[in-house]
């Protein structure tokens, strides 16, 4: 394809530093805006000496003067991942993420409108109801928003779909499942990979919320980041809401002991947040795949090997 003029807001975060990375090596030129509440300037500093790599914008989404300036570089496409993503934090605070994950996404929306550039928005699997059946949840799956931050992105996905009916704006909604891999914080909420493998590796007990037997699908990153840049690429998700798995789910107990091979190395802790946990999180990716022709690559045992030698060799234990 031609060469693209992409932006990517949170593209300092953990995913979205893969997404300008595939971006970078397909040719296309990038910039990135990050507030560095959740990214890195580190996620991306070994991309700067990229030709096509154009501009890092410390800059907030709700920060209007900033898009004004920043729009005038006529992109052709924004990959928008910038958002509050712990839900713990969206329960104690729902006026933050509201603020960043639906006006923010308002304002990118008006932009982009303005300057015609092409939207890929990134939701999430929290925004859905548990799997109902062992052929797991497509896009056509009930909601239900059982936090704020799946409120938010609720509202925000409902947002970018009505600029496409009402303006015609080409967008598309995609819903990962629940991704990790290099480049994922070791600590606090959303990472139980890289936090489960950063306790093995320090000695330290993994620790489960709840009675562990509520599954997550895992999706590694570098197959995240192709399922997103590809939505972008393609005109045929265009109004659409893609859903992006492994296609497997496992229990939190199963994981764990697929990490440390040790039962007396885990302990059961009270659950943080027990109402807005999902019992059953198992993706179906066949519409990514008819229409995208994408699938995952990696399985979860290649993930997670991929995942510690990263962890062990930034010494983050």
């Amino acid at each position: 394809m031609n060469v693209v003029k992409a932006l990517v807001t949170g593209g300092a975060g953990f995913i979205g530093r893969w997404v300008v990375d595939l971006l970078l090596r397909d040719g296309h030129q990038v910039w990135v805006l990050d507030d560095l509440s959740n990214g890195r300037k580190e996620n991306i500093v070994d991309m700067k000496t990229n030709k096509n790599f154009k501009g890092f914008i410390k800059g907030d989404i709700k920060d209007i003067r900033i898009l004004n300036h920043l729009f005038m570089k006529k992109f052709d496409i924004c990959y928008h991942l910038a958002a509050s993503i712990n839900v713990q934090d969206s329960i104690d605070d729902p006026q933050t993420t509201f603020n960043n994950d639906a006006i923010g996404t308002f304002n990118i929306l008006e932009q982009c409108k303005r300057h015609h550039v092409k939207v890929v928005f990134m939701s999430t699997c929290m925004v859905y109801d548990r799997a109902l059946s062992e052929d797991g949840i497509n896009e056509n799956n009930r909601v239900k928003p059982a936090s704020p931050y799946a409120g938010s992105k609720l509202a925000a996905e409902n947002m970018v779909l009505s600029y496409y009916y009402a303006y015609g704006l080409p967008v598309t909604v995609i819903r990962p499942f629940n991704t990790y891999g290099p480049y994922q914080k070791t600590g606090g909420e959303g990472g139980v990979v890289a936090i489960f493998l950063k306790n093995k590796l320090a000695g330290k007990p993994l620790h489960i919320y709840g009675d562990g037997t509520q599954t997550r699908d895992l999706l590694y990153v570098e197959d995240c980041a192709r399922f997103i840049v590809d939505s972008g690429y393609s005109d045929k998700v265009e109004g659409e809401i893609v859903n992006a798995g492994l296609g497997k789910d496992v229990s939190i107990n199963q994981l764990a002991i697929l990490i440390v091979k040790d039962e007396t190395k885990i302990k059961h802790v009270e659950h943080i947040h027990p109402q807005s946990e999902i019992p059953k999180l198992l993706c179906d990716y066949s519409k990514a795949k008819r229409l995208l022709g994408w699938e995952p690559k990696y399985s979860l045992e290649e993930g997670i090997a991929k995942t510690e030698e990263w962890i062990k060799s930034t010494n983050l234990i």
